[in-house]
């Protein structure tokens, strides 16, 4: 029974059924509509190294050649790790003046992805940076001469055959480049000149190779590849061992072959990619206090 205002009891049977509200403008308003622009400066990648207490937002990357959480924006580059700029709009004045080359070209993008192997020059100061990871994670500032800056080294993420049977090979950094070698298979490394983009060499992927980890707990360690286990439907597991005499292992998507032997083809970051314990770490800067005093 519905009670009316006037007190007397109406049956539910002709009790007045009122139709249900639409939805408020708020309510429609969150629908998702294109993609994200914002970045929490608490969500942003721990290796970025932004505090918590300078702002609510971070740069946001721009979409390209390298994932979110495995880039290196622009920004992040020139002002907090060069310290070139100050401010975001510091940054934005030297990118506009199209003094940043990344992979030797012009970007003005201030939040353009820069990853694992980009070369980064500053023709103004003459100054050239290959990104690579020191052995906490971190993406190094790893200055390189002129001469190196000339390439890079890509892995190989994919090899198809396309139309008109044209092979093709895809890159860690979203390169496609048609009618490489057939010798080159996928995870082996290929040499790419910057100015014409085409591959010069390749290292294959194989054991008694320098590698360098660009994913996992050994994240920017260094060793020569001594195994390799294949795990059908599974991850397979490879066995590396560094300069120091230390084994460990990661998944083979981890590994990033960088040189024949044991002689890399790119200068490494200081500490060569050998991770010390924190006893090791605390003996090293003592020793080094000592013989500067």
């Amino acid at each position: 029974m519905v009670r009316p205002r006037c007190g007397r009891s109406v049956p539910s049977s002709i009790a007045i059924h009122r139709p249900p509200r639409a939805a408020s403008a708020s309510a429609a308003s969150k629908d998702a509509r294109g993609p994200k622009k914002h970045l929490k400066r608490v969500a942003a990648p721990k290796h970025w190294m932004l505090d918590k207490l300078t702002g609510v937002f971070a740069p946001r990357p721009s979409t390209g050649p390298h994932k979110l959480r495995e880039c290196l924006p622009l920004i992040i580059f020139l002002r907090n790790r060069l310290k070139y700029a100050l401010t975001g709009d510091e940054v934005k004045k030297i990118c506009m003046q199209r003094f940043i080359k990344i992979d030797g070209k012009v970007r003005t993008d201030i939040t353009y992805p820069a990853g694992f192997m980009d070369v980064i020059s500053i023709e103004k100061t003459g100054e050239h940076f290959r990104l690579v990871y020191d052995t906490k994670g971190r993406f190094a500032v790893h200055r390189i001469t002129a001469e190196e800056a000339k390439y890079k080294l890509c892995k190989v993420r994919k090899i198809f055959v396309g139309t008109k049977g044209i092979p093709h090979l895809v890159t860690h950094d979203a390169r496609t480049i048609r009618y490489p070698d057939p010798l080159i298979k996928v995870n082996d490394t290929v040499q790419i000149d910057l100015e014409t983009g085409k591959i010069t060499d390749f290292i294959k992927f194989d054991t008694g190779n320098l590698c360098m980890v660009t994913g996992g707990a050994n994240l920017g360690r260094i060793g020569v590849i001594t195994n390799r286990e294949r795990h059908p439907g599974s991850f397979d597991v490879v066995h590396v061992k560094d300069a120091n005499g230390n084994s460990f292992a990661t998944r083979l998507s981890n590994i990033f072959v960088i040189g024949k032997g044991n002689k890399p083809w790119i200068s490494l970051p200081r500490g060569k990619g050998i991770r010390l314990t924190i006893a090791e770490e605390r003996d090293k800067r003592l020793a080094a206090k000592q013989s500067s005093s």
